[in-house]
């Protein structure tokens, strides 16, 4: 459905969204019904009515979306993830970085490089990407935007940096292949550092925001917000008191990762760089021929939905919204109507999901086992994605 050979040689960016990680880690989609037909709330929707009728169980909607989204960032390991359908999901990453390195690889000597934009805050693409250098078989680079030892800070001009190769004698130069991770929405692994953002992969360490007996007393709550039947008026308030309440939420605003409500970040270092991201993708999308693919993405984010929009006055840039499904691709379809750049794509056979993502659209013709053709390189370099010990 991507015709990866006429693409390849192009400024390729990737924007990926929750529904990349969907099997793996939960997303923002809950049960409880909204009374309008068969629709039902996402924490997002729900967060930002509470914020607005100042509703006191915002907080404990906040402890739920820490403990079930937040917390399993965190702890993520892959060497734990062995059951399905999370194993399927890691491969999932595994092939579509395949993909894109094979991709970058076939370009001209010194622009080996393509963006992948996500607003998932999780390890996926760093964990993976580690254990892919690990394996030996491919030589590239994965760039987080980050530099320096002991401390490694997060600047939005490292992604303009790249590896380059060069022969003994000076003869010739060839950039190492190169993705470019882009934390649009902040990562788990990130933590303020005065006024910088600096990057530790090692969270073994990480404080749990709620102990054992708050889990409990929140565990009710949750479980309406996960039944099909529940509506608001089932929503109970919680047995928190204002003090334990209060005490959690000072520490939740320290978290780096965007508040899904009106989709801002509590801490002005990370909206800069969220800001500055946003410029980074938009000059991307304004290159002669850029390319962008979206993948699990709902484009709930406003800023994000009206800079891709405003990019379309590019009239050589090509967008591909992969589509979930048909009532997904209507969605979409109302979202870019009039532009005749931007295709929705949908599978007439089932749903989109990562596999079928890998599998159908963006596909090499021959369907090459990449992993078995990648060659051997001496050097790997991972651009600080390190797997936690």
């Amino acid at each position: 459905m991507i015709s990866i050979e006429d693409i390849y040689n192009q400024d390729i960016n990737f924007l990926f969204g929750s529904g990349a990680s969907f099997g793996l880690l939960p997303t923002l989609q809950l049960q409880l019904q909204t009374g309008v037909e068969d629709r039902r709330y996402s924490v997002e929707e729900l967060a930002t009515k509470f914020e607005r009728e100042k509703d006191r169980r915002l907080i404990p909607l906040f402890m739920y979306y820490y403990a079930n989204c937040i917390r399993p960032a965190e702890m993520l390991r892959l060497d734990a993830v062995t059951a399905e359908p999370g194993a399927t999901v890691i491969k999932n990453y595994r092939t579509f970085l395949l993909t894109a390195l094979e991709m970058v690889k076939r370009r001209k000597a010194m622009d080996r490089r393509c963006n992948v934009f996500t607003t998932n805050y999780d390890g996926c693409f760093p964990l993976v990407a580690d254990a892919l250098i690990k394996d030996g078989n491919i030589d590239f680079v994965l760039n987080d935007g980050a530099r320096g030892f002991m401390r490694r800070i997060v600047q939005a001009r490292n992604f303009g940096a790249y590896l380059c190769h060069a022969g003994v004698f000076g003869r010739y130069q060839s950039s190492v292949p190169q993705l470019n991770l882009i934390h649009l929405h902040g990562s788990v692994y990130w933590r303020k550092l005065e006024a910088a953002i600096q990057v530790d992969y090692d969270l073994k360490e990480r404080e749990d925001l709620l102990d054992a007996d708050a889990r409990a007393l929140l565990q009710p709550f949750s479980d309406a917000l996960n039944n099909p039947a529940a509506t608001l008026d089932d929503l109970p308030d919680t047995g928190f008191t204002d003090d334990t309440l209060n005490a959690f939420w000072a520490k939740y605003e320290l978290i780096p990762i965007v508040n899904p409500t009106k989709w801002k970040f509590h801490e002005t270092v990370y909206e800069e760089h969220y800001y500055q991201m946003l410029r980074l993708l938009s000059y991307e999308l304004e290159k002669p021929n850029a390319v962008l693919i979206t993948f699990g993405f709902s484009f709930a984010d406003e800023h994000i939905l009206n800079l891709v929009i405003r990019s379309l006055s590019n009239p050589r840039l090509q967008v591909f919204i992969c589509c979930f499904n048909s009532l997904e691709r209507t969605s979409m379809e109302q979202k870019f109507k009039g532009y005749r750049s931007v295709k929705c794509l949908q599978l007439d056979d089932g749903v989109m999901n990562f596999t079928a993502f890998n599998e159908k659209v963006l596909a090499w013709p021959d369907a090459t086992d990449l992993a078995a053709t990648a060659p051997a390189a001496a050097h790997a370099e991972a651009g600080g994605a390190g797997v936690p010990a």
